[in-house]
This record gives structure tokens, sequence and C-alpha cells, in this order.
């Protein structure tokens, strides 16, 4: 295969892969309807509440960018307060390491059967076949990510790819790659899957793949950004503190990344789970510090996004 050709197949997998993605998120939210909106805001009062909601709805859909673009939509609609999405948005920044974990966890290969259990499921009738459709997205997600790991694999041999890996292990550049290519590509679960993919076929030290992991979640962010573009004031500034949210975690992260890095190493001894460990410790423990702490961030955060709305 020709480098051209084998950019192409590369490219081609992780576009399959963000369309399961896409496809699979849609069709939950199908099911859901109107009834998973009037429901997320009854369960969102308490801040607790709110981040289980957004951690389990974003593994299940396993897509952040959907969750936090989702919460934002139903900030501008009133159906849930801006406080209470906080505990949304921060539960989705859990929920979306579901993906890292299935991968470092090497179960790709169940792809297959979900596809073939889909396309027969949606044969059937319409209560049946919308839930088969999901189940054949879900499957396409873990196909593609084993395509993506098999195209990747001839990076190895690659000099160029070997010389840009070796300036990659920067913290900052991590952090920026991390960043930029999940704003390009919308979804954080393609940046942590192929990262841990690199990983664990030796392509990509797992303490260069962890600063990329945590720069997805900061170039997640970009989605629910977008989407609240032409809404209230409100879902701007539920988009926004989203942002913040993950930028702070990093820049707190960012002194003490290279002996964070190598702890999970050494914790995980796998590349591929070390890199996983990292990303769900990093989401946490961010997490759980701004949840315990909303009392008091609160209040100045909606100073500063909503002094107009004062």
């Amino acid at each position: 295969m020709s480098g051209l050709q084998w950019v192409f197949a590369a490219v081609s997998a992780i576009i399959l892969f963000i369309y399961g993605l896409q496809g699979f998120s849609r069709e939950l939210r199908a099911i859901g309807g109107d009834a998973l909106q009037a429901w997320l805001g009854r369960v969102t009062a308490s801040r607790w509440s709110g981040f289980a909601v957004g951690a389990l709805a974003t593994a299940a859909m396993q897509s952040s960018s959907a969750v936090t673009s989702l919460t934002t939509v139903l900030v501008d609609a009133s159906a849930i307060s801006f406080r209470a999405s906080l505990g949304v948005l921060l539960g989705a920044n859990v929920g979306t390491t579901a993906t890292a974990w299935l991968v470092s966890l090497k179960l790709t290969s169940i792809g297959p059967f979900f596809i073939v259990l889909g396309a027969l499921l949606s044969a059937l009738p319409r209560h049946v076949s919308v839930v088969g459709k999901s189940v054949f997205y879900f499957g396409l997600i873990f196909f593609a990510l084993d395509l993506i790991s098999t195209e990747l694999k001839p990076l190895q041999a690659q000099p160029v790819f070997i010389e840009w890996i070796s300036l990659a292990q920067a913290p900052w550049l991590g952090i920026l790659t991390g960043m930029v290519f999940t704003a390009i590509v919308q979804s954080s679960s393609v940046t942590s899957g192929v990262a841990i993919l690199l990983a664990q076929q030796g392509v990509l030290p797992a303490e260069a793949a962890i600063p990329i992991v945590i720069g997805a979640n900061v170039g997640s962010t970009s989605t629910a950004l977008l989407a609240s573009v032409g809404m209230s004031a409100v879902a701007r500034a539920t988009a926004i503190a989203n942002g913040l949210f993950n930028i702070a975690g990093a820049i707190v992260f960012f002194p003490f990344l290279p002996q964070f890095s190598q702890a999970m190493v050494e914790f995980a001894g796998d590349p591929g789970m070390a890199v996983a460990w990292a990303h769900l410790i990093f989401n946490l423990t961010t997490a759980l510090v701004l949840l315990v702490s909303l009392d008091w961030i609160e209040p100045p955060i909606r100073r500063l996004l909503l002094r107009d709305q004062a």
C-alpha cells in the first residue's frame, strides 16, 4: 500500500468512527425524545444527581460533546438551571472516559457481533427496530476502532512520524495536539481512542499519550460553545463554564504531568491501561474538587458570565 493510500485508509477509518459515534448518539436521543429532556430536568436539581446523570448519559451515548450540547440546549429552554447544568457537565467529563476503558481493555473486537445483531433487530417491527439502530451504531464504533488500530500499525515504520513523536513528548505540545485534534473532529472519544491504540502498539509512549487525552478534554468543549451561538446568555454561560472547568483542570495538572504520567505507567504496567487510568483520575479529581466547592465557585462564575443578567 502506498503512502497516500495508507493516509486515506487511516482517515477513512477515523471518519467511520466519528460517523458511528454520531449515529449512536442520535439514535439514543431519538429513543428518549421529549421524555428524556423532561426527566433530565427533574433529576438534576442536586449537584450530585446531576453529576451522576451526566456521567451515565455520556458513558451510554459515548459522546461528551452530545451531552454537553444537549445540556446547553436544556438551559436555553429553561428545562434546567445554570447551577444544575454545572453538575451535569462535570459528570460528562467523567463519563467520557468509558471509551478509553473499552479500548484499553481491548474490547474493540466486539464490533462485528453488535453490527450483525443491530442489523437483524432493525429488520423487526418498529418498536424493536429503533433499538436495533442503536445497537448497530454501537457495534460500528468498535469496528471502526479495530480498523483504526490496523491502519495505524504502519506508523511504526514512518521516520517522519517517529520524529514528530519525539517532539510530542513535551507535555505542552501533547495537550495542544489533543485540543486541536479534538476541536477538528469534534469528539474527545476519537482522540483518546487513537492515543490509546498508538500507546498499545508501542508507537506512542504512554507518557506522551496522557497529555494528549488531557488536551482532548479541553478541545471537547468547543462543541457546546458552537452549539450555544445564537442562544440565550445563560446557555452561552453554560458552554463557557464547561470550557473554564476543563482549562482549570489542565492548568492545575500541567506542572506535575511528567511525574503524574510516570506514576500512571508504573501503576498500570500496560501503556493502554496507563492512559485510561490517567484519563479517569484527571477527570474524576477535577470534577470532585469542583463539585465539592460549587457553592463557592458558582456565584463568581455567574457574576462573571451573567453580569448583564443581574
